[in-house]
């Protein structure tokens, strides 16, 4: 069998115009596991209400961190895809969840390439419905449907392996070198704390009560929020962080529902109005850099942090297409094409 790999990130609207920015809107909230409420809800409130005042608005935000290339995640995207396709021997192929570069263009990519065998690598170190899942949820429709002859198999989350958190760690550590900082924020993307129970397969550890997540249980292989914390630990530890010197918040809520907590922007002004002046916050539930990190962290949570009394504001940059990063994937690429993938990355 030849084999191939489907790098997978987000994705991103073709351009800043509102219509663009609405189709994207449209594709990505439409899923249902990123609104998880019955599908007639989910058309009241996507189509009735977010998509006729939101576009406009998210447009403008695209507008401040558009390159001259295009969408900063899709570039970065591109440009590791580029570099892994240079160190493995198998042909790489890059998707995105939603928008114009398809999960099905990119599988064509690699059937047209003779593949049969295809390891998908979700970009995101740490397990989600509503990143993870739906896409290997996409991803087996389209081989029923289109690709049946396709062996197809995902890459775990990421979140908790050595190598992993070495490279992040650096990353960091690279940043905040000479920087002088008083706290260190881990700033991870929010989901509803329904999705944490939700994909909780024992159906009775995830209480987000302190505790569930500290305490062992199978129900971490697929719990965020736990693979969050434990990412923090990790690289605290590799960093010889001290206590209280570093916490963990939740951004980019949406809706009335209960999200995980601490919010990211509540905790930016909190910290601020409690005399810290000095603020570095990392983004690690991303691995490029895009609208959330670039626009929401960036810009506004800066803007908060100096309107409420901050002075220094640090932000430490995505893995992106670091070398390093690369050299991760493509080794975890090449352990894979001789064993299976949950031995590769164990």
């Amino acid at each position: 069998m030849k084999k191939g790999v489907l790098l997978v990130n987000l994705g991103s609207p073709d351009s800043t115009d509102p219509k663009d920015v609405k189709k994207y809107l449209d594709e990505f909230l439409m899923d249902p596991r990123v609104i998880d409420v019955p599908r007639w809800a989910r058309i009241l409130l996507v189509r009735g209400i977010i998509l006729n005042t939101r576009p406009k608005k998210s447009a403008e935000a695209y507008q401040k961190i558009w390159w001259d290339e295009g969408s900063p995640l899709i570039v970065i995207s591109e440009r590791l895809q580029k570099k892994i396709q240079q160190k493995v021997t198998v042909p790489v192929a890059l998707a995105m969840r939603y928008g114009s570069m398809t999960l099905k263009k990119g599988l064509q990519q690699l059937v047209d390439q003779d593949v049969d065998e295809v390891l998908v690598i979700p970009l995101y170190p740490q397990f989600a419905m509503a990143t993870t899942e739906t896409i290997n949820v996409k991803v087996e429709e389209l081989r029923e449907e289109f690709f049946p002859q396709l062996k197809i198999s995902s890459l775990p989350a990421f979140y908790n392996k050595p190598e992993y958190i070495e490279v992040l760690s650096r990353s960091i550590s690279e940043k905040l070198k000479d920087a002088d900082y008083d706290h260190l924020l881990f700033s991870y993307h929010g989901v509803p704390e329904r999705h944490i129970r939700k994909s909780d397969i024992t159906n009775s550890h995830c209480k987000i009560d302190g505790t569930c997540c500290i305490t062992p249980s199978k129900a971490h292989k697929f719990c965020y929020r736990h693979q969050c914390y434990e990412t923090t630990r990790l690289v605290a530890e590799a960093l010889n962080l001290k206590e209280n010197s570093y916490s963990v918040s939740f951004q980019s809520r949406l809706g009335f529902d209960p999200w995980l907590q601490p919010y990211t922007d509540r905790t930016i002004e909190r910290m601020g109005k409690s005399g810290i002046k000095k603020l570095a916050i990392v983004t690690p539930a991303f691995v490029s850099d895009c609208l959330e990190t670039l626009e929401e962290i960036a810009m506004e949570g800066e803007e908060i942090f100096h309107e409420t009394g901050g002075k220094e504001f640090t932000t430490v940059p995505c893995l992106n297409d670091r070398d390093d990063f690369a050299e991760l994937l493509a080794g975890w690429i090449d352990e894979w094409r001789i064993v299976d993938v949950d031995k590769a990355i164990a």
